[in-house]
């Protein structure tokens, strides 16, 4: 089957939690989490110093992940979220018009450890000269 792509709204993040996520239900009854998550570009500029800069990103997720955001996320833990970016308006306190571009997720992975998991030292090291065979693996 032909498909013609005329656009394409797809982002894929991977980033730190920069604090827990916000779970709530609208009234009709419906999951809805929020968060955000860092992530971080290094370069070298040309005076040869390493520069860091972190962008946020505002994300919404909806359904059954909203509520596995709220019940597995924490503040500075990896994820992996893939989403399209929407836009919305709405009225602040003091009548203002605002805007804010969010990533409305459609798939949430949590990577690696919690921060306080994480062990001490690095994998034990190996030596380049040992082979793993079949009989080493217990499956």
């Amino acid at each position: 089957m032909a498909r013609n792509f005329n656009s394409v709204n797809k982002v894929i993040l991977l980033g730190r939690l920069g604090k827990d996520p916000e779970l709530k239900y609208i009234p009709s009854g419906a999951p809805v989490a929020n968060f955000s998550i860092a992530t971080d570009e290094v370069w070298v500029d040309k005076n040869n110093e390493k520069q860091k800069r972190t962008e946020w990103h505002r994300i919404v997720a909806w359904g059954k992940q909203a509520e596995f955001c709220g019940e597995y996320l924490s503040k500075g833990r990896l994820l992996y979220v893939e989403g399209r970016l929407r836009s919305r308006t709405w009225e602040d306190r003091n009548g203002n018009q605002r805007t804010t571009t969010e990533v409305n997720a459609t798939d949430i992975v949590l990577l690696g450890r919690r921060p306080e998991e994480a062990p001490e030292e690095a994998q034990p090291e190996t030596s380049e000269e040992e082979e793993i065979t079949d009989e080493d693996i217990p499956f």
